[in-house]
């Protein structure tokens, strides 16, 4: 059977490994945009003209450039233009991380400006500081309206993470293929079988971040 097949040799321990590649990738990326989302949440909050403009400017071009020619930029035109040649992972975790931060950051902005103004002019009426409103009225209130949708985010970007597999990273995706491509002519549907435990691999690990948002999100809307 196909199925037993796929279970022979090394086909399960590479596909370990190209998941464990594509976990460290989606997981370094996601730790580092943490928290450099966070601050620059807190940078496109600023009220210098300048800076929200630098802010805006940032986040267009991350968010108008699709993600697989920034990893291309990266991957070959950094190399050409500098002499500097950055590994397949590496690259990928900096453009993933640029685009996180991008992302986490309007998050940011978006969940402390939701926060009712009259809510900050009460705090700062009762004698707090500006940093005590941040840390005692924001930030509480902030964090629970943004971690449905940062959760979100992270899903998509375990996801999207797949795209490695064009840079020549030996992700999950690259190993599916490759083994797809050595057993075309013993087992002609072997694509079925390999995508297809790609697919569960994929599911087991979003499904669960997937459900932990919607239960944020309504636990919290209660």
């Amino acid at each position: 059977m196909a199925l037993d097949w796929l279970f022979q040799g090394q086909n399960l321990p590479r596909l370990a490994e190209g998941l464990w590649l594509t976990a460290q990738i989606s997981f370094i990326s996601v730790g580092i945009s943490c928290i450099t989302g966070t601050l620059f949440g807190l940078i496109m909050r600023s009220s210098n003209p300048f800076v929200r403009l630098l802010s805006i400017l940032y986040l267009e071009t991350i968010r108008i450039v699709p993600i697989l020619v920034w990893l291309f930029m990266l991957y070959f035109g950094l190399a050409e233009w500098t002499g500097v040649h950055l590994s397949g992972l590496w690259v990928c975790v900096w453009v993933f991380v640029l685009w996180g931060t991008a992302e986490m950051g309007d998050l940011v902005r978006g969940a402390l400006q939701s926060i009712e103004k009259h809510q900050v002019e009460a705090g700062l009426a009762l004698g707090l500081s500006r940093f005590q409103v941040f840390y005692l009225i924001e930030a509480p209130q902030g964090l629970r309206r943004l971690l449905p949708s940062a959760i979100n985010l992270f899903t998509r970007m375990v996801k999207t993470s797949s795209l490695a597999a064009l840079i020549g990273v030996i992700e999950v995706v690259k190993v599916g293929q490759q083994i797809i491509e050595n057993s075309l002519l013993t087992v002609p549907n072997a694509s079925f079988w390999v995508y297809g435990l790609i697919f569960v691999l994929y599911f087991v690990i979003c499904y669960p971040l997937s459900l932990l948002a919607n239960r944020l999100e309504q636990q919290w809307e209660s």
